[in-house]
């Protein structure tokens, strides 16, 4: 296996830790574990009781069950959770693909989609969504796309970087594309939950095709990435027998406290997932206020779910010095180079100060602009 470097990670290796306002971020507003334990009287009792032993591969039985009761069809013995959803695609690429096979990726997509796929040695091909297109969810494009011999599909709804999302009649389609050509469908839903208008939510894909697999994660709608707590949801048993086999190989099973913190969570997660998302709508009215003030710099297709947008950058110059000279100033915006997409930067606005990080953002773009000036 020779992966690449990981240029999202290695951006944030460089500047995360040391740049005061992250504008980047594509998680929600973080929670303590004290926040967590208050949600039940007997939570604090329970943890520190909790025993530091390994955990079941296929991951905490009461974890299962309180991920297994977001899907309409999906049983506690049909989830199997990861240490994050990374590991969970590294499993689920390495389970179902390999030297012969096909695969094809949405994108612009998070690097380790692309990548990993390309780690087992199958020929990967993309399914390109342009901002010159609204980002549009072109189903003939894909139709050509899905050759024969293509053995899995995957997508990621709602969407990052762009914070798209299908409409229920494109969801459709796409389901029916997949089964008519006997194609997996790998669904990336870390995102699920975070829609604008709650009627816009896609059910989840293994709810719709017994051969699909959902990805999960608590890192992103629900703000917990710390917990390091993934899974996937399927129907099929063998694809869930060879993930816990590969998963042998990896961790071999979850933290033992991060599961029980998870499921905590998890047993409430239409409070956390309501909170996060009034957070989300509140952000974005503020964000579309710079964003008009600052039409010349910023042209996007405004997200409908989740918390992040990826604008196209217009009149400021090369992005990735644009961005180095914003962290620079304390304010931390993604290059869109990290997508292939140099044009754009993605903005995160799920963060509970996000006022603050704007107002530096609006100071350190005026002395962007009229220091080049100033020089001449």
């Amino acid at each position: 296996m020779n992966l690449p470097p990981f240029r999202i990670e290695r951006y944030y290796e460089r500047y995360e830790f040391t740049t005061r306002y992250m504008l980047s971020s594509s998680d929600c507003e973080s929670r303590s574990i004290g926040d967590l334990l208050d949600l039940e009287p007997d939570a604090r009792d329970r943890m520190l009781g909790l025993r530091l032993g390994y955990t079941e591969s296929a991951g905490a039985p009461d974890l299962r069950r309180a991920i297994a009761a977001a899907y309409d069809t999906i049983d506690p013995d049909e989830v199997v959770v990861a240490t994050c959803a990374e590991e969970a695609i590294f499993l689920v690429y390495h389970a179902l693909l390999g030297p012969g096979d096909r695969a094809l990726v949405e994108t612009p997509c998070y690097e380790s989609a692309l990548q990993l796929a390309r780690s087992t040695g199958a020929e990967v091909a993309e399914w390109h969504r342009a901002f010159v297109q609204g980002w549009a969810y072109d189903l003939d494009a894909l139709g050509r796309r899905l050759t024969p011999g293509t053995r899995l599909l995957y997508v990621n709804q709602p969407h990052n970087p762009t914070g798209t999302l299908m409409g229920a009649s494109t969801f459709e389609s796409l389901i029916g594309m997949v089964q008519e050509r006997g194609i997996r469908l790998f669904s990336d839903e870390v995102y699920r939950g975070l829609e604008y208008a709650p009627g816009d939510r896609l059910p989840a894909a293994c709810d719709r095709d017994r051969r699909a697999v959902s990805l999960g994660s608590v890192s992103k709608s629900y703000g917990l990435p710390g917990l390091r707590i993934g899974w996937i949801a399927s129907h099929d048993e063998a694809l869930r027998r060879r993930v816990i086999d590969l998963k042998h190989y990896t961790t071999i099973c979850a933290s033992a406290p991060s599961e029980a913190l998870a499921a905590l969570a998890l047993s409430h997660g239409p409070e956390l997932l309501d909170r996060n998302r009034e957070l989300v709508r509140a952000n974005l009215d503020l964000l579309d206020g710079f964003l008009a003030r600052h039409a010349a710099t910023f042209d996007w297709v405004r997200p409908l779910a989740g918390p992040i947008g990826f604008p196209r950058v217009t009149g400021a110059g090369d992005v990735d010095a644009l961005c180095a000279r914003l962290a620079a100033a304390g304010v931390l915006l993604l290059p869109g180079s990290v997508y292939e997409e140099p044009d754009h930067v993605r903005l995160g606005f799920g963060r509970a100060n996000l006022p603050e990080a704007l107002a530096v953002l609006e100071t350190a773009l005026a002395g962007s602009a009229s220091g080049p000036a100033a020089g001449g």
